[in-house]
């Protein structure tokens, strides 16, 4: 189970920090997210020994961390647009590679 925290609303320009936290140990996991009327994206990923990978359009503003000691994954977020309006999910792989999705939590940054 993941419990996501973190969203709300946030003008151009501001900043906001998503947290994830999961019931048992994540693995590889990341923040995706998906707007209406638009797929699901990958947003930023995280490897179980701390890499991580960024869709072009976040590089440079948002950053992924991990706390593995608390199971929870983090996705700070700088500089935030419009364009960054959407539903964030949480995606964590346990050890036997299944994945769980997080609940979602809206992020909404006005202009």
């Amino acid at each position: 189970q993941l419990v996501e925290s973190g969203g709300g609303l946030v003008q151009a320009g501001g900043s906001l920090r998503l947290s994830c936290t999961a019931s048992g140990t994540m693995f590889s996991t990341g923040w995706h997210r998906q707007a209406p009327g638009k797929q699901r994206e990958l947003v930023a990923g995280i490897s179980t020994d701390g890499k991580p990978n960024y869709a072009d359009s976040v590089k440079g503003r948002f950053t992924i961390s991990r706390d593995n000691a608390k199971n929870t994954v983090f996705l700070r977020m700088n500089s935030l647009q419009s364009e960054d309006t959407s539903l964030y999910y949480c995606l964590a792989y346990d050890s036997a590679k299944r994945a769980s999705w997080g609940q979602g939590t809206q992020v909404t940054v006005s202009s």
